[in-house]
Parts: C-alpha cells; sequence; structure tokens
C-alpha cells in the first residue's frame, strides 16, 4: 500500500473510540467522536492553500486528506469539533515515505512540518518533531472497516500521553481502486 492508497481507503465516515493516559499524571480518560474522513486529490483547492501556507510547490503534492470531528462530551466536558488538512509530498506517483503538512482549520501558525512512512505491513507512521514536542501516531487497518490507532506525545515540560482509538467505518467511502479523477470525469 503507498500513501495515496491508504488515504483512499481512510475515506467515510468513521465511529471513533478512544482511551487516553496521562503516563505523567497516571490520569487515563475515554471518550468517541464521530470522524469525516476526504481523500483530496493532489490538485484540490485545499492542497494547494496548504502547500502555498509551508511555501512548498503545489506540484510536490502527492495527495490529500481532509478529516473533520465532533467529540461526543464525556461527563461535563464541551462538545468538540474540528477539521485537519494533511498533504502528503513525496518521490515518484506511488510513495511509501515522505514529508507530511499539517494544518489545523484556517488559523494554525506556525504549520508543523512532519513525516510519514508505510511499512511492509502497511501500517502508516506519522511523525511531528519540534524542539518542544515530539509525536508518532501509528494507523492499519485491522479489516476493511476497522481502523486502529496508536499515539504517543512527549512535550519539553515532561508531559506525557499514550492513545489507542479503534475505529469503524459507518459508511460514505469510495471504493478504494477508483482515483478521484476517475469520479470527477463521470459526474
Amino acid at each position: 500500500m503507498d500513501i495515496m492508497q491508504f488515504f483512499q481507503h481512510s475515506a467515510g465516515k468513521w465511529f471513533s473510540q478512544r482511551t487516553s493516559q496521562n503516563l505523567t499524571g497516571e490520569q487515563s480518560v475515554a471518550g468517541s467522536s464521530d470522524l469525516w474522513i476526504d481523500a483530496l486529490d493532489r490538485d484540490d483547492p485545499q492542497v494547494t492553500a496548504l502547500c502555498e501556507q509551508y511555501r512548498v510547490d503545489p506540484t510536490l503534492a502527492v495527495c490529500g486528506l481532509q478529516v473533520r470531528w465532533e467529540g461526543m462530551p464525556v461527563l461535563h466536558e464541551k462538545k468538540q469539533s474540528g477539521s485537519t488538512v494533511l498533504v502528503a509530498l513525496g518521490e515518484g506517483d506511488a510513495p511509501k515515505s515522505g514529508q507530511l503538512l499539517h494544518g489545523i482549520g484556517a488559523t494554525q501558525s506556525p504549520p508543523l512540518p512532519g513525516r510519514y512512512a508505510i511499512g511492509s505491513d502497511d501500517a502508516l507512521t506519522l511523525i511531528v518533531e519540534t524542539d518542544r514536542l515530539y509525536a508518532e501516531e501509528r494507523l492499519w487497518f485491522a479489516s476493511e472497516n476497522l481502523r486502529l490507532r496508536t499515539s504517543i506525545v512527549r512535550e519539553a515540560d515532561g508531559n506525557h500521553s499514550a492513545c489507542f482509538c479503534s475505529e469503524i467505518r459507518m459508511g460514505g467511502a469510495k471504493p478504494p481502486t477508483e482515483s478521484g479523477e476517475a469520479a470527477k470525469s463521470r459526474a
């Protein structure tokens, strides 16, 4: 699997259940959310805009992904929602590793560049690293409609956390073998 196939396979509506553990404070929190994931073609305006925000030539983009979420409130928390766009850069038409551009909404500053790699087991690893933060997320498909995620975050202030998510596809996916261009030409 390459990055384009992974993003296309991720498209659809998902129900996500997560457990987060603050490793320094020994606090565990569970929650759930709805996710809407759309695979974006390399020439999508959102892909171009994010490339321009990073001052990267948009022709270097391989593909993109838009993720929107609505978190279910836990106890007295407020409902949370948001969106993010990811853009994969890489060598060739079907890269298994490269740079990852990440934007949250319209106001993220400064942008946080990262990197991605798809292993021989078809799991996607995303890494964002700065002098103040190290975040690593691993995503893989247990089956066609079950996706799993783990993440670790280490902050310079000594805060460390880990998270596990299971995500069940609720529908709305594009067929994994169909490219966005083919779908557009039929529309």
